[in-house]
């Protein structure tokens, strides 16, 4: 039992605020803070990239407690590959809110995106902070939100409330995020609250299996972020009894954050810097779900499948191209590729005489793909966007 209330993202025993502190130049909110009212269960996956940011190193180390109370995170500045300097910032980003706050230091988690390769602002976060506690109230999420954008066109925001034993239970994700999108755990940065109560160990493998089911499964431009960061805080205010194990209220609790997940995942796709498609890729008949994961990023990274989606044209040569470079043995003769289950390659080979059809598919906002492999009972599907001039245009001169 869910439902979202798209007018409300308060949920209990959460505080947020979002300022302009002067890292962006052109007087947008830069600096948002997330704070539950009690030290909350925490869980977290961040990117796998090598060269990671200084916030994510440090919040890594703190997550191991499994407890946190605040998130706090600047836009308009990566803090990465700034070198110990940029770990030191990190850390004196992180004692300015706890002194604030006057809660331990080793409870706050710090976030940042932007642009890589500049020192942080550190003095203007520090003279923030006041504005950006005194204005800390319930409704704030939204504005937290706002202040975490960068090149995105829209906030990305999903709520759900459903009932576990006798309690209501409020499930609620912000996410930001339009390019450099591929990061095999989450997607720049995504917050989740929850009022529920949960075991720790329940909540970190939940979380896993939810991110992995959603933000794993989605391409913008086949790009890892160095900042990559997905947390969730859960501070028990609902009163349930404690979620664990194998139980009717842990499938409820799952269901619903798997339904803010996918909601925040798929807004990221059909916000993608110059997005203007989105393609639902489905990979059958795969013989591991590895293999059909492995042709479905091929088919959503290939810079040639992209572009034909952009300009309309049902180019299945370009698909059949990239699941043929991933080494699988794919049986040719056995593969089939469908738009909006309309065949256009068989049996090896080309099918036509529907071409208009084919055509009116291409036209579409949301496109579905599917791709059989006849090769077993495994699938995977992924969402993933077309590129177009504006991505060039904005990727072009981002640091300018």
């Amino acid at each position: 039992m869910s439902d979202e209330n798209i007018d409300s993202y308060v949920v209990p025993g959460f505080l947020a605020n979002g300022i302009h502190c002067g890292i962006k130049e052109d007087g947008r909110k830069d600096l948002a803070l997330i704070f539950s009212e009690k030290p909350a269960r925490a869980a977290a996956v961040f990117t796998t990239n090598r060269f990671k940011a200084a916030p994510v190193l440090l919040d890594m180390e703190r997550i191991k407690r499994g407890q946190a109370q605040a998130i706090l995170t600047n836009s308009g500045n990566a803090n990465a590959a700034n070198g110990p300097a940029g770990y030191n910032d990190a850390l004196a980003m992180s004692r300015a809110l706890s002194s604030k706050l006057d809660i331990r230091d080793d409870l706050v988690l710090v976030a940042s995106t932007g642009v890589i390769g500049r020192r942080l602002p550190v003095q203007k976060i520090e003279a923030g902070m006041a504005d950006l506690v005194a204005g800390l109230n319930a409704d704030g999420i939204p504005t937290a939100e706002e202040a975490m954008m960068t090149t995105d066109k829209f906030p990305k925001m999903a709520c759900r409330r459903g009932v576990c034993g006798s309690k209501e239970i409020t499930v609620c994700g912000i996410a930001k995020g339009a390019g450099m999108i591929e990061p095999h755990m989450a997607t720049l940065l995504t917050y989740v609250l929850t009022d529920a109560e949960v075991e720790g160990g329940t909540l970190s493998r939940v979380f896993r299996l939810a991110v992995d089911k959603t933000f794993n499964a989605v391409s913008v431009d086949g790009c890892m972020s160095t900042n990559d960061t997905a947390v969730i805080l859960a501070n028990g205010r609902a009163g349930n009894a404690v979620i664990k194990g194998r139980s009717r209220d842990l499938t409820r609790f799952r269901n619903l954050l798997m339904e803010v997940l996918a909601d925040l995942s798929q807004a990221v796709v059909r916000d993608g810097e110059g997005t203007t498609k989105v393609i639902e890729i489905v990979v059958e008949e795969a013989k591991s779900i590895g293999d059909a994961k492995k042709v479905a990023y091929a088919i959503a990274n290939s810079n040639l499948v992209k572009t034909a989606f952009f300009g309309g044209d049902p180019n299945w040569g370009r698909i059949i191209q990239a699941a043929g470079a991933t080494g699988i043995p794919l049986p040719v003769d056995s593969v089939g590729i469908y738009f909006e289950g309309i065949p256009v390659f068989l049996n090896g080979q080309g099918v036509y005489g529907q071409e208009q059809t084919v055509a009116e598919v291409m036209k579409k906002t949301s496109i579905r793909l599917n791709v059989k492999l006849g090769m077993g009972g495994k699938m995977f599907r992924l969402h993933a966007s077309d590129l177009s001039f504006e991505y060039v245009e904005i990727n072009a001169h981002y640091t300018t």
